[in-house]
């Protein structure tokens, strides 16, 4: 009994007399601990923004009469110093990482299809489309991103992703019909070739998690940018295109926001995001896209939103909510 007491008298000195302390609080505060789940998330919308500025700035550039293939070889080209940077560090430095020879593989093959065909496929379909429709048909992967994770890597879709590609999509339903123009055949040729960049870019995001895993995110995205750099120089020499070195200034500008903001930070924090919380979240999280374009194309292109892609991007954000909010455990009383 007495023992008893000299314990009770201890707890209620330390001020938690008999309480026992929620796993999910820290010792001083009480507040909530961030999550893995959350850090990821919030990565992944970074990235997605990120990304979302790219079409804005190719079709500035597309203003100086530049073909995707100059422009995809000088973009890759300014973002090859960081990435050659990063994979001599985890080469030769102190964090080593070893990679297997069937590793260096993937990293290639995935590389040149999400960073490489993906690309150049996006940035083709601008010539004939606006931002805001790109980006929609683009960010059309997350349905095909979830397929392929069901079909081949056995993941379960659950009840709150389905709920989410509900809200998401049919928020993009709304954002694209008034806007979904198909008579022209530059529209629809446009399209198509973005459709193409969203089908290798559900590939890239499905294969890349797996390499990911092992490699780690900083040493695949490195050197799955180098290999999408050494087949866009290829392809820009075979393609016989204007030298590299006599383009207008403004483009030189345009190609080096292109390569740092939406290239060289988003390949790195969404590498990070594919490692916490995997392609399924990634891609459901991506649907904030078009949004985000959509409303730098009004500010700076000068495209127009309508009440109709208003409500379609709250039906977005919507499903984007079901994914990054959990719900919290019932606690047992």
């Amino acid at each position: 009994m007495r023992i008893g007491c000299v314990r009770q008298s201890q707890a209620s000195a330390l001020g938690h007399p008999g309480r026992r302390r929620h796993p999910g609080t820290t010792p001083a505060s009480g507040d909530p601990r961030v999550s893995p789940h959350a850090i990821g998330s919030l990565f992944a919308v970074i990235g997605v923004i990120c990304f979302s500025i790219r079409p804005v700035l190719v079709r500035l550039v597309y203003a100086y009469d530049i073909d995707p293939t100059t422009l995809l070889a000088l973009r890759l080209g300014l973002s090859l110093p960081a990435f050659a940077a990063v994979a001599i560090w985890f080469a030769t430095g102190p964090r080593r990482v070893a990679v297997t020879p069937r590793d260096w593989l993937q990293i290639v093959a995935i590389g040149l299809i999400g960073h490489y065909v993906a690309s150049w496929l996006d940035m083709a379909g601008l010539q004939y489309v606006n931002a805001g429709l790109g980006r929609l048909i683009l960010f059309l992967y997350p349905t095909i991103v979830l397929l392929l994770s069901a079909g081949f890597l056995g993941k379960r879709i659950g009840a709150r992703e389905i709920a989410a590609l509900a809200s998401s999509y049919a928020g993009l339903a709304l954002v694209l019909l008034p806007s979904a123009d198909l008579d022209g055949q530059d529209v629809l040729r446009g399209a198509l070739l973005i459709f193409g960049g969203a089908a290798a870019y559900a590939v890239y995001l499905v294969a890349a998690s797996q390499v990911i895993g092992r490699v780690g995110g900083m040493v695949f995205s490195a050197n799955a940018n180098i290999a999408a750099f050494v087949a866009s120089t290829i392809h820009f020499l075979l393609a016989d295109g204007p030298s590299l070195l006599d383009l207008p200034l403004p483009v030189y500008g345009y190609a080096g926001l292109i390569a740092v903001i939406s290239t060289i930070l988003p390949v790195f924090i969404v590498a990070e995001a594919l490692r916490r919380v995997g392609a399924n979240q990634v891609a459901l999280i991506g649907a904030v896209g078009p949004v985000t374009t959509l409303l730098l194309g009004t500010f700076g292109l000068g495209e127009t939103m309508t009440r109709m892609e208003l409500l379609g991007a709250a039906l977005i954000l919507g499903g984007v909510m079901i994914v990054t909010v959990k719900p919290e455990a019932k606690r047992q009383t």
